[in-house]
């Protein structure tokens, strides 16, 4: 699968579960719900790599790996963020956990040596300023007590985990380790935090038998959790976490979208604005994704430059049927 395809797959899906989850809201506790939701998707990814045939053991360094990866990508960071969003509104929790996306750009420079180019830097300000114009009637509003500097600063933390989630699956890629069943593992161990967090709580590990809960919870655990984190996970891996992390700034810009669709949402100024800015910081960091070499290269040339962190190639020094590819 392209880039592209990883990339808008994880955007589009990410961004619809924020009118999926409501239908979450209710009788079962938050962290029940995230116990139930990643202990499907665990369940449905290891029986399909049993199916397929794909190795499932490995050894204690690599289950180390895993562990960080449920501690940090499939556990705390959910904790965090749902319990934030008890204290604050979720437009503010959509902008506080946005954050994330300068979290990988430092962390992929202190964990990997990343060069950060400077176009990223400057389409992470356009972003983060295109948020904030999305959400600002919300923002405005915001009154500084001890609640919103305690859900912001709940929200700060789970997007602070969420990278370092990022980097343990960076890390683990670079070790060879696959990412199908490092999520697997990953979810699992996630699955057993998070349910002694919540057995820890005192939360009642309910279940609510309507058709609106279980349906959203299926498509969450698939989608918004197989599909999405796959593919988001992948793009981890080949385009490093510090260009990946805009997803986190895009698919609010699709939920937004969606709300005005579905939800009757009235898009103001302000909200044409911050989409604007946002479309524009995503071009600037991730620019556009490789095409056929033959009806493209130029392209080909700036995907290079994009992507393999290697010297771009000179369309004009191919020879004709020789790839251009490294």
């Amino acid at each position: 699968m392209s880039n592209l395809a990883l990339y808008t797959t994880t955007v589009l899906v990410w961004g619809s579960t924020w009118l999926v989850i409501n239908f979450q809201l209710g009788t079962v506790a938050p962290e029940v719900s995230v116990v139930y939701r990643y202990a499907i998707a665990s369940f449905l990814l290891f029986a399909w790599s049993a199916l397929r045939g794909l190795r499932l053991k490995f050894d204690l360094h690599a289950h180390l790996r895993f562990f960080l990866l449920g501690l940090f990508l499939f556990s705390f960071n959910y904790i965090a963020t749902y319990s934030a969003q008890q204290y604050i509104s979720s437009a503010q929790n959509a902008v506080a956990f946005s954050t994330m996306m300068w979290m990988n750009i430092v962390n992929s420079r202190l964990f990997f040596g990343t060069r950060i180019e400077a176009k990223v830097w400057i389409g992470a300000t356009f972003g983060m300023a295109g948020i904030v114009s999305l959400f600002w009637p919300e923002i405005s509003a915001i009154s500084f007590n001890d609640s919103i500097v305690l859900g912001a600063s709940l929200c700060l933390a789970g997007a602070f985990l969420a990278s370092l989630g990022n980097m343990a699956s960076k890390s683990a890629q670079e070790a060879g380790l696959p990412v199908l069943q490092s999520n697997a593992w990953g979810m699992f161990y996630g699955t057993l935090i998070t349910a002694l967090v919540a057995w820890r709580r005192g939360s009642p590990f309910d279940f609510e038998f309507t058709a609106s809960y279980v349906s959203s919870l299926l498509y969450l655990a698939v989608f918004g959790t197989i599909v999405a984190f796959g593919a988001y996970l992948k793009l981890v891996g080949r385009i490093g976490p510090h260009k990946a992390g805009y997803a986190v700034v895009m698919f609010p810009v699709v939920a937004v979208i969606l709300a005005v669709l579905f939800e009757d949402l009235k898009l103001g100024a302000n909200g044409a604005v911050g989409i604007m800015l946002i479309l524009t910081g995503n071009i600037m960091i991730l620019g556009f994704w490789k095409k056929d070499l033959k009806q493209h290269p130029r392209l080909n040339q700036m995907s290079h430059f994009l992507f393999d962190r290697k010297k771009p190639v000179n369309p004009c020094n191919t020879q004709p049927g020789q790839s251009s590819r490294h």
